[in-house]
């Protein structure tokens, strides 16, 4: 299986441009669906009569293919960024939120006991001393979330939205094997990217982690 090498560099314009269009789609669901869905999350651990039914609503529309919630987006937004961020942002809010409401019930009661002691209550205790502990679990649901949005976006180039996708697209109807071994590398790549930027930012915020383990 041969690379043709010679239409990467004709095509290196091409490919810079749906590499940068590949890493908006992806960043701005990955950060927008975080923003909603630990606050979310954390309403959810405080209010648990809220949860089942908050779940049940994300689940389901995680279960709806990517390409029918674009293609139900189209008459709306056309064939623009939006109509691909909007249900990537869905669904990283739908993998993140059993994160974020694990990780603060995975809290050790004795923990809440002495916030509580020492005048921490309600949600004050959950955003200054419960949610820094759950980092670890949320994170690692952001990480699962973030390679899941990552992949999806791919699906995007169907409808007409240039990202890393088109390359497959093109490979397939042509049956030109370049562009799609091409395509999966770049992809790939960023996904390990940004899983290891992940997997900094954790250490960065749980320090504490790093010395039990030493």
């Amino acid at each position: 299986m041969e690379v043709d090498w010679s239409w990467i560099v004709r095509n290196s314009d091409l490919l810079a441009a749906l590499t940068r269009e590949h890493l908006l789609l992806s960043l701005v669901p990955i950060v927008l669906g975080t923003v909603i869905a630990v606050p979310l999350g954390v309403v959810c651990a405080r209010w648990t009569a809220l949860y089942g039914p908050t779940l049940v609503v994300s689940i389901v529309l995680f279960a709806i293919p990517s390409l029918v919630l674009f293609i139900f987006l189209l008459p709306v937004t056309g064939i623009s960024r939006l109509t691909a961020i909007v249900p990537l942002t869905i669904y990283t809010v739908s993998l993140l939120l059993r994160s974020v409401v694990d990780g603060i019930r995975s809290v050790d009661p004795a923990v809440r006991q002495f916030a509580t002691a020492i005048g921490y209550t309600g949600l004050h205790r959950i955003i200054r001393v419960e949610l820094p502990i759950a980092v670890p679990v949320v994170l690692g649901g952001l990480r699962v979330a973030s390679m899941a949005t990552i992949g999806m976006v791919t699906v995007a180039s169907l409808i007409g939205i240039p990202s890393l996708g088109n390359l497959f697209v093109d490979g397939t109807q042509r049956h030109f094997m370049t562009p799609i071994l091409l395509g999966i590398l770049l992809v790939t790549c960023f996904a390990v990217v940004v899983d290891l930027g992940l997997v900094l930012v954790q250490r960065r915020l749980t320090p504490w982690a790093q010395r039990r383990q030493v």
